[in-house]
């Protein structure tokens, strides 16, 4: 069992640094430069934590036990939290103004690792339990997004867990502590990787929903009558919904808005997320060219019209419309006078 356990972590642990910097790419392409560091800077300490873990399973090195380790484990909480802070409570986090996070960092250098360990833990708690509370803050937002807020509690539960851990390190064996830490941070890893794949407007429907639970506004000195023309002509005379790439913060950029502020703007004035807004766009394109190309296949129009694979086009077109396209193309087609 033990070395089943063992050939898991060092799985988990391989996959941990290589993901890491996948999404590192990811967080660099999505994100404010503020943000991509810090999401750099806590991919980073998570891969070189992974790194050390695989080191002492496979090859019995002792650094787990040093204070680079330790300094790892303190680092990985404040980082953590300054990152999803600014989502979940709709206000900025200055990385000037909160240098006072990492201050812990100075027991990392001066506790002897058997001291060291479990307070970083005490430490990640403590931060866990603010993060706990600012999720449930958003739970009047939960009908918009379900399947977000489930990958939300999941990555809760299993922080939970992962503190739970750390705490009874001195109660375990150090083989089975470090194997399960290590598939802990695995598992954490590919949970965040299905949830960007999934939802990979998460942090838009976060944001989102952060600002209606606090009534932020980003819209103070935004001409949103003006912004929403423009919003119409760029989708209606540019089409610009036909590229698979449009994301938030580029089609923020073609309007001259920040993404926080146009993304307010389609909630608060359309009623809807972007990630629904934009799939509406295409599907009422393809409605029009399924019935006016009854010689082009389902795909290539959906295709045609921004949709990257045959299955989110399925899923949008079902989710809106109520039918498949093709259902949609056969069923207007008979109403359409010879």
């Amino acid at each position: 069992m033990m070395s089943l356990l063992t050939g898991l972590a060092l799985l988990l642990s391989g996959f941990s640094v290589i993901n890491a910097g996948l999404l590192t790419l990811y967080a660099w392409r999505q994100s404010a430069q503020e943000l991509a560091y810090l999401s750099g800077f806590l991919l980073a300490s998570l891969a070189s934590i992974q790194f050390l873990n695989f080191s002492y399973l496979e090859f019995g090195t002792d650094w787990v036990h040093g204070r680079f380790y330790n300094l790892l484990l303190f680092l990985v909480a404040p980082t953590f939290y300054l990152l999803t802070a600014p989502l979940l409570e709709a206000r900025p986090y200055p990385l000037a103004q909160s240098w006072w996070h990492y201050l812990p960092l100075i027991l990392a250098l001066i506790l002897p690792h058997e001291w060291a360990l479990p307070l970083a833990f005490v430490v990640g708690a403590g931060y866990l339990i603010r993060l706990g509370l600012n999720i449930y803050a958003l739970r009047a937002q939960r009908s918009r997004f379900r399947l977000e807020l489930l990958g939300l509690g999941l990555m809760f539960v299993l922080a939970i867990l992962v503190i739970l851990l750390g705490l009874s390190n001195a109660l375990v064996p150090d083989r089975l502590f470090f194997s399960l830490y290590a598939s802990a941070i695995g598992c954490g890893l590919v949970l965040v990787s299905a949830m960007l794949n999934l939802a990979p407007q998460l942090p838009t429907e976060v944001a989102e929903a952060a600002r209606e639970t606090y009534a932020v506004s980003t819209l103070g000195k935004v001409d949103c009558e003006s912004a929403l023309l423009e919003l119409q002509q760029l989708m209606h005379k540019q089409k610009l919904y036909q590229d698979t790439d449009l994301d938030l913060p580029s089609l923020s950029e073609a309007l001259g808005l920040s993404h926080y502020q146009l993304s307010e703007l389609i909630n608060t004035r359309l009623g809807k997320s972007f990630s629904r807004y934009l799939r509406e766009q295409r599907v009422e394109a393809a409605k029009i060219q399924l019935i006016s190309e009854p010689k082009a296949t389902v795909l290539g129009i959906g295709l045609e019209v921004g949709f990257s694979s045959q299955s989110n086009f399925y899923e949008a077109f079902r989710e809106i419309v109520g039918m498949t396209p093709g259902q949609y193309r056969k069923l207007n087609q008979k109403s359409i006078p010879k």
